[in-house]
């Protein structure tokens, strides 16, 4: 960084990604230089400066795609999976702004909401709605394996967030069960309830005992998935066969 000053608003770059089963969601969140206003404007509201439209002509020419990375298109491929997209970026520049398209080639830019600002000091959050048909995209399995695949060696860590179902083991009151078998009070009866009631107490204690049963508890916490270093960043005599053969 030839400007280290940039990094003090959030010092740690890092990647996360969170499923969210109930709304359907998939959010992609990183810690990068984020956009201003116009620059989401620019970058992502026109094709002509989005690089779709020098993909579009290097297809033509029948150009080498293998680095289709290049031409910025990887962000027009989550509307193959989506309804809509919301892009929040925060560029130490200028205030929060969201992006907002359903594709159909109109999109709107619009003054965060206090949840969408919730922790975004730097940088960028896509929140994908996802189509009825593309939730395996919220499956655990499917968005490791798709990091794996094209991800595996990006220098900054991608943590996903996973659940962890543990078991706990939990005492059973018996408290319940006795006030459904307690008979209706009287008044009458008050005096002569009092005077056994130390003994009462007393023998119940000891005859009960302690009742247990286990619990499953779901939790979700943060998961680093790219753990393996870049091949070319390590020494070659470190680096197997099959490592070598695999990547």
């Amino acid at each position: 960084m030839t400007e280290p000053e940039e990094l003090e608003s959030e010092p740690d770059l890092k990647i996360k990604i969170v499923p969210d089963k109930t709304n359907n969601t998939l959010t992609l969140i990183d810690t990068g230089i984020g956009m201003t206003k116009t620059e989401l404007i620019n970058n992502l509201g026109t094709i002509a400066k989005s690089g779709t439209k020098a993909f579009i002509e290097a297809v033509s020419s029948g150009a080498d795609l293998t680095m289709i990375g290049q031409f910025g298109v990887g962000f027009y491929s989550t509307f193959l999976v989506t309804d809509k997209v919301q892009v929040v970026s925060k560029n130490n520049e200028d205030d929060i702004w969201v992006w907002e398209s359903s594709a159909g080639g109109s999109f709107m830019i619009s003054e965060p909401t206090e949840e969408q600002k919730e922790g975004l000091k730097r940088g960028t959050k896509i929140v994908l709605f996802l189509k009825d048909d593309q939730l395996e995209y919220l499956e655990e399995r499917r968005l490791k394996d798709t990091i794996k695949k094209h991800s595996e060696f990006i220098g900054f860590p991608i943590e996903l967030q996973v659940e962890k179902t543990n078991e706990k083991e939990v005492t059973v009151s018996d408290d319940d069960e006795e006030k459904k078998d307690e008979p209706e009070k009287k008044e009458g009866d008050e005096e002569e309830k009092n005077e056994g009631k130390i003994e009462d107490i007393t023998d119940k204690e000891e005859k009960k005992e302690k009742k247990t049963k286990k619990i499953k508890e779901v939790s979700t916490e943060f998961e680093q998935v790219n753990k393996n270093k870049p091949i070319w960043m390590r020494e070659p005599k470190d680096i197997s066969k099959e490592e070598y053969a695999s990547f």
